[in-house]
């Protein structure tokens, strides 16, 4: 027979599947002291998730007001991208005073009031501390740039002087990652580094003033009450003693594939050291995660030894391509390498500087995008560790590739040599309801970046109810993850690989089955067990199971 297996109130019944292998009460991750270890955090991209005040432009009270549907979805935990007084040159990534809100998003009593109304619901709060580097309109950088060639506000930075016998070449040959110099040159004569945009320079992590200064934002926002912080480029803050050229070009490319003098330096180290002491004082527990690049997961997994951070995202998962040899080795070398160190691994598939996967996935075909997407999901969510997910994902949205260029706000466009400078795309504030833009997003039909006509029955609403829309595939998936003891956790015992053919995965783990079929076309098995949530219908008669094309199938044994 054929399961409809995304229904409204599977995972309810399914729960009690689970006390039938074991399982009593179900698992959860909200109380727990190790909540981390196996959490789903919702990414919300602050100016494009819920406008309170009709500006176009997402803000801290909307995001608030939009808490209930993160709750009703089933996560654990909310990070938040930049949100403090910034000139946004870079979404917020250029920060110019790390305690206050900037007023485009709130003020500080609307983010107090956003961290109790999570707390409310259950849900815990993880923002943003942005450490490589400040604005350039940071008191610091001011200051440094008023003193001179001979002022000790410089030494903040990473002020040099120029190669030549007039000094106007850059003091080595290091790229932005937005492409074109890393280094620009004040009126005075001096350059400074910034590994991102000019209005970026990276702070001097060698500098006493520089640690104690983020220690102390790190006790403002604690003393707040958030529960951790994503740590922006926590690979980026110690550079190679001397700075010395890497000798080629188109250096973006190399990143979390080479060492880089000036990422992945082994200094960085004793300051999340440092951070994890601070974090260990306040009662929680309370997280770092590093937004980390290294060249294999072995050097990515020093990231989360057990006196650094708690997490470290797995961007191998994310680049690995729909092709299940390629998913089951980053799988088997990620967990090899956070095991080895007692770490859990994370998981994640879309973030603000990505093209979303279901367009990545569907190489031009949007239909089978979604598919590949939706089982992608299933996959992600059924290993061990904690997970991520992009705001938007849970609807399905694709990326929007027709920005006209006038609108287009990244920084790194349309520079050729770093970034690909296309990540607007991503950021299209969401679909709420109705069946015009702005579907909701606020009170005005105004929206900072514009949404495609062809998203109505995208919107949470349109897809609420439905058994077959994306949305109700990740409410049932959050549901039983909490419900399944051999689903999320990183120790509720092994993930087992099971003979399959090709172009197919499938693993066991205590109680619990999952296959991935990334073939184009259907596939016969014998049951692994009884099935309980599909990306697609699938069709068994208790012994055999039509596998669907890009599909992915939980099952209880």
């Amino acid at each position: 027979m054929t399961h409809e297996l995304t229904a409204p109130g599977l995972a309810s019944a399914s729960s009690k599947a689970a006390e039938s292998v074991g399982e009593s009460g179900g698992k959860g991750t909200t109380g727990s002291a190790a909540w981390w270890r196996d959490a789903v955090i919702y990414q919300v991209y602050v100016r494009s998730f819920a406008d309170s005040d009709g500006d176009g432009i997402g803000d801290l009270r909307g995001v608030r007001s939009r808490l209930p549907h993160l709750a009703r979805l089933g996560v654990d935990a909310v990070w938040l991208t930049p949100f403090y007084v910034s000139p946004q040159a870079d979404g917020g990534y250029d920060v110019a005073d790390y305690r206050a809100v900037d007023p485009l998003f709130g003020d500080l009593a609307d983010a107090d009031d956003l961290v109790r109304a999570a707390h409310a619901l259950g849900l815990r709060v993880i923002v943003d501390v942005v450490p490589n580097h400040t604005s350039d309109l940071h008191p610091w950088f001011r200051e440094a740039l008023a003193a001179g060639p001979a002022g000790p506000a410089r030494a903040r930075y990473h002020f040099r002087p120029g190669r030549g016998a007039d000094g106007s070449g850059p003091p080595n040959d290091w790229e932005s990652v937005f492409g074109g110099p890393a280094w620009t040159r004040t009126p005075d004569g001096d350059w400074y580094l910034h590994l991102f945009a000019p209005q970026q320079p990276d702070l001097n992590w060698e500098h006493p003033e520089v640690a104690e200064e983020f220690a102390s934002v790190l006790r403002f926002w604690l003393d707040l009450g958030v529960d951790g912080f994503r740590i922006d480029v926590a690979h980026g803050m110690v550079k190679a003693p001397g700075l010395p050229d890497i000798g080629r070009g188109a250096q973006a490319t190399l990143i979390g594939t080479e060492p880089l003098p000036f990422f992945d330096q082994d200094g960085v180290h004793e300051i999340h050291r440092s951070w994890r002491r601070l974090l260990d004082s306040y009662e929680g527990p309370r997280i770092g995660v590093a937004e980390a690049w290294a060249p294999t997961s072995e050097r990515l997994a020093l990231y989360v030894r057990p006196d650094e951070l708690h997490q470290a995202f797995n961007f191998r998962f994310l680049n690995c391509p729909w092709d299940a040899r390629a998913m089951r080795t980053v799988i088997e070398e990620s967990l090899a390498a956070t095991t080895a160190v007692g770490a859990p691994t994370t998981w994640v598939l879309s973030n603000h500087d990505v093209v979303r996967h279901v367009t990545r996935y569907g190489n031009g075909d949007g239909s089978r995008g979604l598919a590949r997407a939706r089982a992608a999901a299933l996959l992600m969510l059924a290993l061990p560790g904690s997970a991520y997910l992009y705001q938007g994902e849970e609807l399905g949205l694709p990326e929007v590739t027709d920005l006209p260029d006038e609108l287009r706000q990244d920084p790194a466009f349309p520079r050729t040599a770093g970034q690909d400078g296309l990540r607007d795309g991503c950021r299209i504030p969401l679909p709420w309801s109705g069946e015009e833009p702005p579907y909701g997003f606020g009170p005005s039909a105004r929206c900072w970046l514009p949404q495609p006509r062809s998203w109505g029955s995208l919107t949470v609403a349109a897809q609420t109810g439905d058994p077959h829309s994306t949305l109700e595939l990740y409410r049932a998936a959050l549901e039983l993850r909490r419900a399944l003891p051999g689903l999320g956790s990183p120790d509720a015992g092994p993930l087992t690989w099971q003979p399959a053919p090709e172009g197919v995965l499938l693993f066991t783990r205590p109680g619990f089955a999952c296959t991935l079929n990334s073939r184009t076309g259907p596939l016969e098995l014998p049951s692994p067990g009884r099935p309980v949530l599909s990306s697609a219908p699938v069709e068994t008669d208790g012994r055999t199971v039509r596998l669907p094309p890009d599909s992915c199938t939980w099952w209880v044994l």
